[in-house]
Formats: C-alpha cells, structure tokens, sequence
C-alpha cells in the first residue's frame, strides 16, 4: 500500500502548462518507491491514472481534481483483486475481492475503508460465511451464518471473526428482495467452533455433521476385505463436497517413527500436521461426527481427497467427487501412497503394493497399459 511519503515527489516525466505544472499524461516517482503514472490537469490527477506501490500493489481508477472517484481497482502484492467503489479517494459502497485464480472472495459494504452492513465471506471449497460485519469489519455477531457448499444447508447464530460460537441447523431460503433468510430447525443440536488436537478428535464424537449425513452412510464395502466402506445417499455431480476427514492432529514424524499399522486412517493436511482417526473412533458407534476416513483405496477412484475449512472442526480434508456419482454408489478415493521411500509420505503398506501389481496386470491384459 502507499507509505506515508508518497506526496513527495523524486521524479517528473510529462508535459508541464505554462505555470510549470503537470498537464497530461505523467509519470510520477516518489521518494517512497511509489509512482503515479496517469492524466493531470494543471498539477492535479484528472482521468485515469495508476499507482504502483513499492510493495508490489497497485491501485487504478478514474481521478477528478486528484482524489479517486467511482470504480476502482486495487491489486494486493499476492495477485489478490478488490473491486470497489471510492469516494473522495476512500472506499464508499459496494466492493467485492478476488484471488489471483479469479475466485470469489469477499463481496459487501465499504464505508471509510472500512468493511461495513450485511457481507459475504467465501471460501475456495465452496462454502461461505454471511452477516452484519462488527466495527472492526470482522464477522462477528449474533446472526452470522456458514452456509455449505450446497448453497442452502447452513449453520446460523453467534460467531466470531467467522468462527462458530453457538448456532443452531438452518436452511438458507431465497427472499424476492435478495436479502438471505434463515429457517432454523426445529430441536435442531448446537454446533460450536471444535477444532481438534493431538489428543481430543473432538468434544461431541456422535454429533454428526448435517451437511455429510445428508449425502452418505458407512455400510459393508463392496471391495473385497476392505471392511467398511462410504456410499452416496443421493445423487451427486462431479465436484461435490460428500464428506469430511476430520481426526486428531499429530505431526508427520510422529507418523513415521511408529508402526505401520497404527497409521490406516492418516492423511496429510500441511507439511506440519497429519489428521489421524485412531482406535476406538474408527468405530461409528464411537465416532461418527466427519465419515471422509472410511473411504476406502481405489486405483481408478471417483473421488478425491482435498482442502477444507470447516466452520466447526477447522481445516481438514474433505472427500469431493471427481465425476458424478449415483445413489449407493460406493466412494473410492487413491490413497497416492510412495512405493518405495518416504519421499512424498510414508512408504506404502505391503497391501497397497500388492494391488498396484495386480492393477497393473489388470490394466495389461486389457490393453490399457
């Protein structure tokens, strides 16, 4: 963003009028590393013009008599984009930012520079936060709702800085005039802000995520000897969330250095965090509150494991579809185990090998291969 220096200029490249003051197109440098560069009319910004912060941002719009007006466009130094309104050079009314792939960040109300009213807070897995911003502009309050990646299944009450405090099962129900509406459940549970640990999965282990129970059930897999599997209760589209991984959070030496077996329900999060559903939970009768660990291998899966912030557990993984899946299908993801060293993970189990071959054979003999 701008330095508190910027006013004083360095460098002057443009044409000047007859009292030796900018008039046209100039290109400004400040003492700061900040540069201008845009129309002038007798020494103030007029027209479109652009500054480059000696951050790496940039701020572009239209100027009347120096100070921004209208639309304008501010770039973060990440490639994030804001698109906002300015008056007399501040940010006043409608605004909405995007990252640098072009997703849906935020979208509200700015008043001083400030985020102000009613919001809308995204994120890239597809769910979103909505309601009244604080003072502050964080999303804190008593009427603030996550709503899930179905765009209606939502969980509405009392939040802060977009984390649950207490709230209740809703539904998020289209008004004529645009505004959300929430109808909350009847008798519905309380959910609360429950990210895990190394050693507690979770406060409420049978309290089951309402948005994963409408879309799948544990049953018997159709996969020989693989136990228990995860099946779709409903139809689903390709790239859609089913369920969640959530589990204890250990670290990737702690997986490394202990026996192979005690690691069948691990998965990575980040470099420094494995998120483990160990015994007993990986029993439903005492944990059934995130269902994404009893998917189970497949070499030619039709889902896939990816990134989630989830408004009562935190980041985790989730279990999201790589073309569509029908009702009672069985849900496969690939574990994408290394074969030989532990150089992207943990080496694969002798089981794991042993299926890589025999898919292998399989993939030959029918000339996929």
């Amino acid at each position: 963003m701008d330095s508190e220096d910027e006013t004083v200029e360095e460098v002057v490249e443009g044409p000047l009028d007859e009292d030796d003051q900018l008039h046209g197109f100039c290109t400004v440098t400040y003492s700061s590393s900040d540069r201008f560069e845009g129309h002038f009319a007798h020494g103030e910004k007029n027209g479109k013009g652009k500054f480059f912060f000696f951050d790496g941002s940039a701020l572009e719009g239209f100027y009347v008599e120096d100070a921004l007006q209208g639309q304008g466009l501010y770039t973060y130094e990440d490639g994030t984009v804001l698109h906002g309104t300015y008056v007399d050079g501040e940010l006043n009314g409608p605004a909405q930012e995007c990252d640098a792939e072009g997703h849906l960040m935020f979208k509200g109300q700015y008043k001083d520079n400030n985020r102000c009213g009613e919001c809308w807070i995204y994120y890239p897995d597809g769910g979103c936060v909505f309601g009244e911003v604080n003072e502050d502009g964080e999303m804190t309050g008593e009427s603030v709702a996550y709503i899930y990646p179905d765009g209606h299944t939502a969980l509405y009450g009392s939040f802060v800085d977009c984390d649950i405090i207490e709230a209740h099962l809703a539904t998020l129900i289209a008004s004529e005039s645009g505004r959300p509406r929430f109808e909350i459940t009847p008798n519905s549970p309380v959910y609360s802000f429950d990210k895990s640990t190394s050693t507690c999965i979770t406060a409420h282990p049978l309290l089951p995520d309402p948005y994963e129970n409408q879309r799948v059930f544990v049953s018997d897999s159709l996969i020989k000897g693989a136990g228990e599997g995860l099946f779709a209760k409903t139809n689903a589209d390709t790239d859609t969330v089913m369920a969640f991984y959530n589990g204890v959070r250990i670290t990737h030496s702690e997986v490394d250095s202990r026996d192979w077996t005690l690691n069948g329900n691990t998965i990575s999060l980040d470099k420094d965090t494995v998120i483990d559903v160990p015994q007993p939970f990986v029993n439903t009768k005492r944990y059934c509150a995130s269902l994404g660990h009893k998917a189970n291998h497949s070499f030619i899966p039709n889902c896939k494991y990816d990134t989630f912030v989830h408004p009562r557990f935190g980041p985790i993984k989730c279990v999201r579809t790589l073309r569509a899946v029908q009702k009672d299908e069985e849900l496969t993801v690939s574990y994408g185990y290394d074969e030989t060293s532990g150089n992207t993970g943990p080496e694969a189990p002798d089981w794991y090998k042993k299926e890589l071959i025999e898919f292998q054979q399989s993939q030959a003999a029918s000339g996929n291969l």
